[in-house]
């Protein structure tokens, strides 16, 4: 799948030089544009101990100005999700306008920032010289998520979408890709600033249940009332309002949702951060989740499944397809949560097929993670069993 902006493609062989050259070439000349603004690589760990020839090979053959990436398990290219001997996908992407950098940040780095100035400083980059970020992170030597409490205080509200790599899980190893370096610790963020634009989908696989309530009592994590009731009792009635069937699926998959932005008039798929319900107790009638809401945050019961997942990714794509109306997509990344793919659709190629379907063809690429990176609301968050979708738009 590719279009005149962007080409994606995969290489399942041993590393050889000469053929992967060739094959860099060919997927060059696939690409119809002139210039090339943009490559992104992942790759599995077979290739580890020639990631830095690979990358070399890459950037020279494929003609790529700034190359980018991260080491996976499984890899997405074009409609396919390849979650066997995955191989390395790569794509081109020609976005006139754009104004494309990237930096190598560091776990030192995460525990120096100190306000909204240190990462500006760090990168070079102001939020208005830039319209989003692409970051892709290695998991076991950075702490994901206060570099991004501290890079949404640098850049929100603009949008950060990507993934934390896969790897070796026998010796915690992962690899993150820039140009021709490759390091095993840290993370890659790329800017997206010019005549281009990011705009996204953050599919979190679930589907609302019951109604919107508001916390009446909270301490840190545990959730006492909802709606001036104990809260188990508002989760309880909740559960048995399903269909035996929905209650089936939901035994193990229930989930909670807290909206971001409280003044929407009204609340959808999409305006939710979904969070675990990680204990339940009938007895003090509270419940205890995975986050730290607020009190007089509205919140919404949710359901995980298979359906539901489809449903969301459905609606959340047709929702974009509308908002981006006749605006030139060139092409997209997609960062999968290991836990999606033929685990819980039965079937191959679900996200990458449902993507191309709505907004291609269009040259994608991507892989699945340990945790994914996507905006909700005006703030960017890390997720679990989620599809981020970064999407390269004209402005």
């Amino acid at each position: 799948m590719s279009n005149e902006f962007s080409v994606a493609g995969h290489w399942a062989n041993e590393f050889e030089e000469r053929e992967l050259q060739k094959w860099a070439e060919n997927l060059r000349g696939q690409l119809r544009a002139t210039k090339v603004s943009l490559g992104l690589v992942f790759m599995s760990p077979k290739y580890f101990p020639y990631a830095k020839q690979i990358l070399e090979i890459l950037q020279v053959h494929g003609q790529i100005p700034l190359l980018a990436g991260c080491s996976s398990q499984s890899l997405i290219v074009g409609e396919e999700e390849v979650e066997q001997n995955a191989g390395l996908t790569l794509a081109l992407y020609a976005m006139p306008g754009a104004d494309v950098k990237a930096i190598h940040f560091a776990q030192e780095q995460v525990e120096e920032a100190n306000g909204p100035g240190y990462w500006r400083l760090e990168t070079g980059i102001e939020p208005n010289q830039t319209n989003g970020w692409l970051v892709f992170i290695d998991p076991f030597h950075l702490d994901s998520e206060t570099w991004l409490r501290t890079w949404n205080e640098a850049y929100a509200p603009l949008p950060v979408m990507g993934g934390l790599a896969s790897g070796d899980y026998s010796e915690q190893l992962t690899q993150v890709y820039l140009n021709n370096d490759v390091f095993e610790e840290g993370g890659v963020a790329i800017s997206i600033g010019g005549d281009v634009k990011l705009a996204g989908v953050t599919s979190q696989g679930c589907t609302p249940i019951g109604d919107t309530w508001t916390l009446t009592k909270v301490d840190d994590n545990i959730i006492h009332e909802i709606g001036n009731r104990p809260a188990y009792e508002v989760l309880a009635e909740t559960f048995n309002g399903l269909t035996p069937e929905e209650q089936k699926s939901a035994r193990g998959n229930l989930f909670i949702g807290l909206v971001v932005n409280e003044y929407l008039d009204e609340f959808h798929r999409g305006d939710f951060l979904i969070r675990n319900l990680l204990g339940a107790d009938p007895n003090s009638g509270s419940i205890a989740v995975g986050a730290l809401p607020r009190l007089g945050q509205t919140v919404q019961f949710q359901r995980r499944s298979a359906a539901a997942a489809t449903e969301d990714m459905n609606e959340l794509l047709a929702r974009t397809k509308s908002k981006l109306g006749e605006a030139t997509i060139y092409g997209g990344c997609l960062c999968s949560c290991n836990g999606r793919g033929q685990n819980m659709f039965g079937k191959p190629n679900h996200d990458a097929e449902m993507i191309q379907q709505r907004l291609g063809p269009l040259g994608l690429a991507g892989f699945f993670c340990n945790g994914e990176i996507g905006p909700i609301g005006e703030r960017n968050f890390l997720h679990g069993y989620t599809a981020s979708l970064a999407l390269f738009v004209k402005k």
